[in-house]
């Protein structure tokens, strides 16, 4: 369980992170700091990967 928790505690922060910086853009109604659609949020996730790849590649 501790494992588990470990894994989860820097995804659940940036989450709560996210939760908050949308919050705060919204109320103060600027445009939030993220890509408005699926397509862009799977970019990000794909430069995300791309890295993880080239670092095991490389090693």
């Amino acid at each position: 369980m501790d494992e588990f928790l470990s894994l989860c505690k820097d995804p659940f922060l940036a989450l709560v992170a996210g939760l908050i910086v949308g919050i705060l853009f919204s109320a103060i109604k600027l445009p939030i700091p993220a890509p408005p659609a699926l397509p862009g949020v799977l970019g990000i996730v794909g430069i995300y990967l791309g890295g993880l790849i080239w670092k095991s590649l490389s090693s």
